[in-house]
């Protein structure tokens, strides 16, 4: 359900997407791999929810060592995942429902299997084939040491060495994520005509934007000197190196990229979105990336890393709305991804079958984030209180960061498992059932309390407060876009004022304490008895506009 608070021209300020993992959102061919065709069958389940667009994950050619994010060819479909075809039959499929596509493009790096990077292995030092990357020759005496002390994010050295055409020992390449993933250098200006080219491709196929991978990455240090904390990536998992991330150069892509489209936006009208997963130091520094003339929008990360703990929502979510909002941007809020542990799980006890304080506490989490002005972002199963499986055996798992470390510590196949649709046990309709065929990644049996068809059966599930809360979001004038006001309330509570007169309260502690405002709420996010706000729970109520 499109929202009508803002006009066509700008969808994106309070629009809600749905992050569609494809490979494991829904099966279509029982290879039990998720697909396009898949996602295209699950239309009508994700307008009923009522969200406003989708987010799909790289479908690119790929050798999959990064699950897509090792890219082989950008402007295709890994027939995994379909073809062209498919995607357009997609793309004509959401916009009869109202929803708009996002993709999702890697500028950072691609696949060690692209065919600029094959032609560079096989070219000379020097050679303009190997420019498009980094490239350089090692330290030492023979050249056997890498250029630079830096770590890849996932584990172990950000270079390797490769053998020279003669045999011979020869340059090492840069890799900040895995040696299947070389990082593009930017700075050779092929490089962003090749991107103009990619962007170009799927805007001329009608999607509505791009959600862009490691924004803040692309540049690095002219020089590529040591860094101070070498092992800083690897060691927070996140974009920290300041050498090798965040360098001002990049600023001037996002320009590019923003003029690009709103060159087609020109020309019908319909606004395209650039999302950029950002990850930086503060809100301050975030707020560069989405100035007006650069991307529309950026990851708020800062609520997803925050503890459950009043205090530390309070500071994230101002810090956001006052050094973001005031770009003339709007915040871009989000609770889960395909790269963190679930919030079921991560804000309580692992109950596997959903119940417990880290299901309440998600339920709250969620009223909160749909109450905030600005846009949210909704991961697939998160409508359904999916919880992370953390059960995997070491057999199965497939993140390169394991891989690479042997080490479980921030592994995201737990976020990753199929969903579950339908039935008491797997595939749980998330595959068609034939001999020998299971899901790409093994469902537990506690799935079944979690499957879309008991959801949406059931109307105390996560699913209808979702969806509640959606429909609501997209009638009441009081939220979306636009400003919160911060309500005086007493120790370990949470509310403001949306507009005239919707307040949104959150309880942070598990007793009950009386509600901050009279009469009965017009949503919450678990039972309350009349005049209480019970612990762990979030309400919304809609007053008379004077409550201080």
């Amino acid at each position: 359900m499109i929202s009508q608070r803002n006009d066509a021209r700008h969808w994106w300020r309070d629009a809600v997407i749905y992050q569609v993992y494809v490979r494991s959102f829904l099966d279509s061919t029982g290879d039990g791999i998720g697909d396009l065709a898949g996602v295209r069958a699950g239309l009508p389940y994700l307008k009923k929810l009522g969200v406003d667009g989708i987010w799909l994950s790289p479908f690119y050619p790929s050798p999959q060592h990064d699950h897509g994010y090792d890219v082989a060819d950008y402007r295709d479909v890994d027939p995994v995942f379909g073809d062209l075809g498919e995607f357009d039959l997609l793309v004509a499929a959401a916009r009869r429902l109202g929803i708009r596509v996002l993709l999702d493009i890697v500028p950072n790096h691609c696949s060690s299997e692209h065919p600029s990077f094959r032609e560079a292995l096989a070219a000379p030092p020097g050679s303009a084939a190997r420019a498009r990357f980094h490239f350089a020759d090692g330290r030492g005496p023979d050249g056997s040491e890498p250029p630079n002390n830096w770590h890849a994010m996932f584990g172990g050295p950000a270079w390797s060495r490769v053998t020279e055409a003669d045999g011979s020992p020869g340059q090492w390449y840069l890799h900040m994520f895995t040696p299947e993933q070389p990082d593009w250098n930017w700075r050779n200006p092929e490089v962003p005509a090749y991107f103009d080219q990619v962007l170009r491709f799927w805007l001329d196929r009608g999607v509505d934007g791009f959600r862009i991978d490691v924004a803040a990455g692309l540049f690095k240090h002219p020089g590529l000197p040591d860094s101070p904390d070498p092992e800083a990536d690897a060691r927070t998992r996140d974009s920290v190196n300041p050498l090798a991330w965040n360098q001002p150069e990049v600023h001037d892509v996002w320009r590019h990229w923003r003029a690009v489209c709103e060159e087609y936006t020109a020309r019908d009208g319909r606004e395209r979105l650039l999302v950029g997963e950002v990850s930086v130091p503060t809100a301050r520094e975030h707020a560069r990336y989405v100035r007006p003339d650069e991307l529309h929008q950026a990851f708020f990360f800062d609520l997803l890393s925050a503890p459950w703990d009043v205090d530390a929502f309070r500071k994230v979510i101002s810090e956001a709305i006052q050094d973001i909002a005031g770009t003339g941007s709007t915040v871009t809020w989000v609770l889960n991804n395909h790269d963190q542990v679930r919030t079921v799980t991560r804000y309580g006890e692992p109950a596997p079958e959903g119940s417990g304080l880290g299901a309440a506490r998600a339920r709250a989490a969620a009223l909160l984030m749909l109450a905030l002005p600005g846009a949210a972002y909704i991961y697939q199963g998160e409508e359904l209180g999916l919880p992370e499986v953390v059960d995997l055996p070491d057999d199965v798992l497939t993140d390169p960061i394991f891989r690479r470390t042997g080490s479980r510590a921030r592994i995201r196949d737990g976020c990753r498992v199929p969903l579950p649709w339908s039935g008491q046990a797997s595939p749980f309709g998330f595959t068609q059932e034939a001999a020998g065929v299971k899901p790409w990644l093994p469902q537990p049996e506690w799935f079944a309390e979690h499957a879309t068809d008991r959801a949406l059966a059931d109307t105390r599930s996560f699913w209808h407060l979702y969806r509640d809360g959606l429909q609501l979001r997209s009638s009441l004038p009081q939220l979306g876009d636009g400003t919160l006001r911060w309500l005086d309330t007493p120790p370990g509570i949470l509310a403001f004022s949306r507009g005239d007169g919707l307040v949104c309260a959150v309880n942070f502690g598990t007793a009950p304490t009386p509600a901050p405002v009279a009469g009965e709420p017009l949503l919450t996010s678990g039972p309350c008895p009349p005049g209480v706000l019970a612990g762990s729970t979030a309400a919304w109520w809609i007053t008379d506009g004077t409550h201080d």
